[in-house]
């Protein structure tokens, strides 16, 4: 059946190792996206499906993008979209590094060659007024069982190191720790456990979204954190349920280093979009 493209909406469906996304390219395809939009999209039985839906804007730069999780709630950022809009950008246009603005700040990323993308996802909060927290404290030991070290990527995070990362039941932490008081703004949710020098294995609850398979903000917040309690170096490979990211903590911000896939484009239709009025 023929499909309307003037009203019809594109879209693409990709991940990064398994952290799924909806991009839709706003440059060329004027469409309000409200969180009852993004809420719907994200349903895996009605909608399409993701852990975050990524809007490309038109910017400062090459291109504004615009996160949101699943329940519909707005993310400064999500380390693993950047990337992903990063590779298909340096396809459209054959560039080889890219200034993209997101509500984070500016990041910058590069290809890397054979497919691999790198972002720069920016310095790493690390003030307890920027992460933010509800009331000032030692961001590097807080006051919750099992003394995780709050980071904020533009997104806040909650990191505990524990000696198995498979035991830990993150159905039953990572909900209660994403509403803890203490994170006015709720939080994503990690558990690291460092498996041999510079390397971390780790798993994560994104806040709104719940399990994911992948997270890049998570793995930069998990690398800073065992940075600075000094468990690892400042370059290290994060191993996630769904494959192998790289990050490094540089000078100039925060890089992570990893493949991306897209997967498929589509359109919604117009009952689609009628149907969430």
């Amino acid at each position: 059946m023929a499909q309307d493209s003037r009203t019809n909406l594109p879209f693409m469906k990709m991940h990064g190792l398994g952290n799924d996304f909806v991009v839709v390219d706003a440059r060329a395809h004027d469409m309000a996206i409200t969180p009852a939009l993004a809420q719907a999209l994200g349903d895996r039985h009605r909608g399409v499906g993701f852990d975050q839906l990524a809007v490309i804007g038109n910017g400062a730069g090459d291109a504004h993008l615009t996160f949101y999780n699943s329940d519909g709630s707005l993310s400064a950022a999500c380390g693993n979209a950047t990337r992903c809009i990063a590779r298909y950008l340096m396809d459209e246009s054959g560039a080889k590094t890219l200034h993209l603005t997101t509500d984070r700040g500016d990041l910058a990323a590069r290809d890397m060659g054979d497919g691999i993308t790198s972002v720069n996802m920016g310095h790493p909060q690390l003030d307890w007024t920027e992460i933010p927290l509800a009331h000032e404290m030692d961001t590097l030991e807080l006051p919750i069982d099992g003394t995780p070290t709050a980071t904020g990527m533009g997104n806040p995070h909650c990191t505990f190191f524990v000696d198995d990362a498979e035991a830990v039941d993150l159905t039953e932490l990572g909900p209660r720790i994403e509403h803890h008081p203490l994170y006015p703004q709720r939080t994503n949710v990690q558990v690291a456990q460092i498996t041999g020098p510079d390397r971390i294995r780790m798993r994560v609850w994104e806040r709104g979204v719940g399990l994911t398979l992948a997270s890049g903000s998570s793995s930069c917040a998990t690398a800073v954190a065992a940075a600075r309690r000094g468990l690892t170096g400042r370059d290290v490979v994060i191993d996630l349920d769904g494959g192998q990211l790289r990050v490094e903590w540089r000078d100039d911000g925060v890089w992570m280093t990893g493949a991306t896939m897209h997967v498929f484009s589509g359109e919604l239709t117009q009952a689609f979009l009628d149907s969430l009025t």
